[in-house]
């Protein structure tokens, strides 16, 4: 199932999907998790919205489960009683008990990679 989300916070459409879902699996603020992120981005010396940078950041934060080749929706189905941080090629989407919150229906994109938030 899917859910229409923006947390942007002057509700634009932008580039920010890493922002939107960590936003929105961690409740925390659309600018809390723009800043965090830059700030550890600068830190490492690259861009927060970089491939490399997410997965790392995710790994280090989150467990990482197998997606089998399934869609975003499949695992957000198969998940239902967990909060999910979900990539696709180019996206990322947050998962919350079966619902994906998005600014746009993802659900049958295939999922890359996921990790349990909560």
């Amino acid at each position: 199932m899917y859910k229409f989300y923006n947390a942007n916070a002057i509700g634009n459409f932008t580039d920010d999907c890493v922002i939107r879902a960590i936003s929105c699996a961690t409740n925390k603020s659309w600018d809390y998790v723009y800043d965090m992120l830059s700030d550890i981005a600068q830190f490492e010396g690259t861009m927060m919205d970089k491939v490399d940078f997410v997965i790392n950041y995710l790994d280090n934060k989150y467990y990482r489960i197998n997606t089998n080749n399934l869609t975003v929706g499949d695992i957000s189905d198969l998940y239902d009683d967990s909060i999910l941080l979900v990539t696709m090629k180019g996206h990322i989407t947050c998962s919350k008990y079966g619902i994906v919150y998005d600014t746009f229906d993802c659900t049958n994109r295939k999922a890359e990679y996921a990790w349990i938030v909560k």
